[in-house]
């Protein structure tokens, strides 16, 4: 196996998980089958980083755009999501993993709300990775809530105009205790960001593979490290 040197890790890993639908398709197999395998591979990608000394986690599980594609699709969505968090308690709770869902619940069945809130409040005091799952969610609306949370502010005199930085503009995100993403990876092909994280990755290096998500392992996010070890950051200044 391809084991990673642990030192100079990213101290936030962010992931795309793209091409379980065409996994399935390449195979014959119906497209929750694909979901199904892709949830898996997250666990065993999870446990990896937490392993390795990953500090932060993040992974696109569902977008609010996804609500496009067709009910049977979404609807089996949402049972695995609700699966997989019933899951997370036994699983998560026990490895010291904090667990953090970021997005507009609002839209989520209600079984589904207690669910996340459960999991959050069971994993809350957990010392070791945070692993943040964006669950409906998307990066413009991220912003403009924040940006409509801070007019808000402004507007009932809680806030001066003068004020607002960059400092106050991260606290009112999802994201807010977290750093900045210091590495993206994508599956699948696709060079894209997909409406993800648009504040967060400004200055992140990004992988991008062939591979769809179900095929993805340790060996694989292992040399997405080292690849990132490589390059040289300086974040706008001189080389």
């Amino acid at each position: 196996m391809n084991e990673t040197d642990n030192s100079n890790l990213p101290n936030h890993i962010a992931i795309i998980m793209d091409g379980n639908r065409r996994w399935a398709k390449k195979k014959n197999m119906p497209t929750n089958f694909g979901h199904k395998e892709g949830a898996k591979v997250l666990e065993t990608i999870a446990r990896h980083c937490a392993d390795i000394g990953v500090n932060v986690l993040t992974v696109y599980a569902f977008s609010n755009e996804n609500w496009k594609r067709s009910k049977e699709e979404v609807d089996s969505l949402m049972n695995l999501f609700e699966q997989y968090i019933h899951e997370f308690d036994e699983k998560y709770g026990k490895e010291n993993i904090k667990i953090k869902f970021l997005g507009n619940m609002t839209r989520l069945s209600p079984e589904l709300q207690q669910g996340v809130e459960r999991i959050e409040n069971n994993t809350k005091d957990n010392t070791g990775m945070l692993f943040n799952v964006a669950l409906n969610y998307g990066g413009r609306e991220e912003i403009l809530n924040a940006v409509k949370a801070i007019a808000n502010k402004v507007k009932n005199n809680e806030m001066d105009i003068k004020d607002i930085n960059h400092e106050e503009f991260i606290q009112h995100l999802y994201t807010s205790k977290n750093s900045d993403v210091d590495l993206l990876i994508r599956t699948s092909g696709e060079m894209r960001v997909s409406n993800f994280l648009l504040w967060q990755i400004s200055y992140t290096e990004m992988y991008f593979t062939d591979k769809y998500w179900p095929d993805f392992k340790k060996e694989d996010i292992n040399l997405a490290i080292d690849e990132f070890k490589k390059r040289k950051r300086n974040f706008g200044g001189n080389r």
